[in-house]
């Protein structure tokens, strides 16, 4: 796992450091809003953090909406031409479309991923 992120609840927030104003920020990923915390200390960073999730919670509650993105199932991916073309003659190899051989990997990466860090994937 990236060491730049923080969990908590269902929720991932990206940390960045800003060393003009010598302070942590960060948002909330995943989510369709924009929010966002900071803190001159990790401990302040993370306070933010989980204040801000609770805060973001307790306003979806309150608006009837769902906290965390909806995603459709289907996105776009931009990867280099000679990976792309391993991959379509692997696909082709196995017998199965593109997509499923791209769906099993990214399976796999997740299961990986959770096996490591279960708090994470909580969702």
């Amino acid at each position: 796992m990236k060491e730049d992120v923080l969990t908590y609840k269902e929720f991932v927030g990206s940390v960045h450091f800003s060393a003009e104003d010598k302070i942590f920020y960060g948002k909330i990923e995943g989510i369709n809003d924009l929010v966002t915390f900071e803190g001159k200390t990790v401990d302040v960073l993370i306070k933010a953090f989980h204040e801000g999730v609770d805060d973001y919670i307790e306003l979806c509650k309150e608006a009837g909406k769902k906290p965390v993105k909806s995603c459709r199932g289907a996105f776009n991916i931009r990867i280099p031409a000679e990976l792309h073309l391993k991959t379509v003659k692997l696909a082709a190899l196995l017998g199965i479309p593109l997509n499923q051989l791209v769906q099993k990997a990214i399976q796999n990466e997740v299961k990986m991923a959770e096996d490591k860090n279960k708090t994470a994937f909580q969702i």
